[in-house]
């Protein structure tokens, strides 16, 4: 894969609106906000969950959910995936027949963005993950990745109020996906990567969210063994990526960053001390 293979598109008109208002003094103003839509998943015949996204790459966040839920397994062959875009909805057939009326009664909302919903047996493979304990992450590499990505032109510069996620190799950014909840970011480069047989081993995972115990999960059971955020850390996020050995780095930008979990991972070769964020970063704060 080239470098941003996928990256956010910011002046696709779908996905942003503008709008009118004042600002601290009184002056009238036009800004971009972003917009959220609903989209509905099938999973052959049964609705399985309606939630609010911006609507770009529809089948890709569709898959990725339900991998994510373990409503579809790795070695599932999935038939096809029918998006109607009137109708706000994706249905995914697989050849397994599927019925998941018991679990979808044991839903538990999550601390993620825009009403993010895990499952009770969310963990139900988490412990059987081995993650790949000869993959390392370079200082020199964390610091060119996290400039790539800082100066990428994003819907998050345009508008804000959005999240973003990426999949990378070494210094290199492969997939940037942006949605207003980081889990369906998350689900988008899941399914991505299901759907173009990505391997996971050498890869790392940054995302703008925080460190949570469904970030971590997900990224384990997604078999990456590495990933980085912006912003902090909750205790039970760092407490999982301990029990799965998940090399967990937060608080990145410029040359600093933490590192809470999976430290034997870690090379470090690049010069030390901050780094000025680009003009870009700085004048967004930070989501």
């Amino acid at each position: 894969m080239r470098e941003f293979e996928v990256g956010p598109n910011p002046h696709d008109p779908r996905l942003t609106r503008r709008v009118t208002g004042r600002d601290e003094t009184g002056a009238e103003v036009e800004t971009a906000v972003t917009v959220e839509r609903p989209l509905t998943v099938y999973l052959n015949g049964q609705e399985i969950v309606t939630m609010m996204t911006i609507g770009d790459h529809p089948k890709w966040l569709a898959v990725g959910y339900l991998l994510n839920q373990n409503m579809l397994r790795a070695d599932d062959r999935i038939d096809a995936i029918d998006y109607d875009e009137e109708l706000e909805l994706v249905v995914v057939r697989t050849q397994r027949p599927t019925d998941y009326e018991a679990k979808l009664k044991k839903k538990t909302l999550t601390s993620g963005c825009a009403q993010g919903t895990a499952f009770g047996d969310l963990m139900e493979t988490f412990e059987d993950v081995t993650l790949a304990p000869d993959a390392v992450l370079r200082t020199a590499w964390l610091a060119m990745l996290l400039k790539k990505i800082n100066t990428q032109p994003s819907l998050y510069l345009e508008a804000g109020a959005i999240h973003g996620c990426v999949l990378a190799r070494e210094q290199t950014p492969l997939l940037y996906l942006e949605d207003v909840g980081r889990h369906n970011a998350v689900d988008k480069i899941m399914g991505y990567m299901f759907l173009n047989s990505v391997t996971p081993e050498d890869k790392i995972f940054y995302t703008t969210g925080r460190l949570t115990s469904e970030m971590v999960i997900k990224c384990v059971n997604m078999r990456i063994p590495i990933l980085v955020s912006r912003s902090g850390f909750t205790a039970w996020g760092v407490d999982l990526a301990r029990q799965a050995n998940l090399t967990l780095v937060g608080r990145a930008r410029g040359r600093r960053f933490v590192v809470l979990a999976g430290h034997e991972r870690m090379i470090y070769d690049a010069p030390t001390g901050a780094e000025e964020e680009p003009e870009s970063d700085r004048r967004k704060g930070g989501r």
